[in-house]
């Protein structure tokens, strides 16, 4: 029997593999290396990045909820400059395609980070953030705005030859409208979903658990949401999507391949288990093996063909 076709085409991109790491969960790629060889990816979305360094929201950050983890790390990072000089050297020599997340608080941010960004810097393709709901100004108001999302799409493929995945928001009426407005903006990519707003209160204190009060819960607990996003968008969007949310298992990333997703992103996942997208890999592999299909490419919005 020949070996299961694992490489995935994702807007202009060849993965090995349909499994990705998802950004905010994977630092610059370095910190895993002990427990996941990169190579066996098929890519790693990095850190998101700021035009200037983030100290990000005060603590504290994190709260675990049950089946699911509050975050409000509010973009901590160290800025354009310093990763241009100090990391994205190292990432030229990554085994795997690398996704660079990049976050802003007006059009010019956004086009700034992506002039930076282009063919032969290291970088595979650009992850733009609109989605972030841990922030106070950008972020969520550019991710449940479609003409937003559509201008800050545009002006980033202005200004980049990369591919461009544009990362939507849960938090919105209609999803759909969303995913069009970033497709007439220039995306070749939908990443999705990034975390749904939320919060938690201390019944001692009284107060809210975050200092930020709101976080993004990420997680199991997503899943059934994040599923669902994916099935409606890849009805009515020709766009490849990543699809994520609550992945912590092989059987819940073939869920989302046959929702329609062409590739998964493992996020909260790592956080418990640093070895959770090889064991997606090997999983979805053995998973084709035993229905005898040749290719994963085989799953992909298979449950709508019913």
């Amino acid at each position: 029997m020949k070996p299961v076709d694992l490489t995935t085409q994702l807007g202009g991109i060849t993965l090995r593999n349909p499994v990705i790491t998802s950004s905010g969960t994977y630092g610059f790629g370095e910190e895993y290396l002990a427990y996941c060889p990169l190579e066996a990816l098929g890519g790693i979305t990095l850190k998101g990045i700021t035009p200037l360094p983030r100290l990000g929201n005060p603590v504290p950050r994190l709260a675990e909820t049950p089946a699911g983890l509050l975050n409000a790390v509010g973009l901590e990072n160290p800025g354009l400059e310093e990763f241009l000089k100090s990391y994205l050297p190292k990432l030229n020599k990554v085994p795997t395609a690398v996704i660079a997340n990049i976050s802003g608080f007006s059009l010019d941010d956004y086009a700034c980070m992506a002039r930076a960004l282009k063919k032969g810097s290291g970088i595979t393709a650009l992850e733009v953030n609109i989605s972030c709901p841990n922030v106070k100004h950008g972020g969520m108001h550019f991710g449940t705005d479609p003409r937003s999302a559509q201008e800050v799409i545009a002006a980033v493929r202005a200004e980049t030859d990369l591919p461009i995945i544009a990362k939507l928001s849960p938090n919105v009426t209609d999803i759909v409208e969303m995913a069009r407005a970033v497709q007439r903006g220039g995306a070749d990519v939908l990443s999705l979903i990034n975390t749904l707003l939320g919060m938690t209160i201390d019944l001692n204190s009284q107060r809210p658990v975050l200092a930020n009060t709101f976080g993004g819960l990420s997680g199991p607990a997503v899943r059934p949401v994040a599923v669902r996003m994916v099935w409606q968008v890849a009805e009515a969007v020709d766009l490849p999507i990543i699809g994520m949310g609550g992945i912590t298992s092989w059987q819940d990333a073939v869920e989302f391949l046959l929702a329609g997703a062409t590739a998964v992103s493992i996020g909260t996942g790592n956080f418990y288990n640093p070895q959770a997208p090889l064991d997606v890999v090997e999983g979805i592999r053995n998973y084709c093996e035993q229905r005898g299909y040749s290719s994963v490419q085989e799953l992909v919005g298979l449950a709508h063909r019913g």
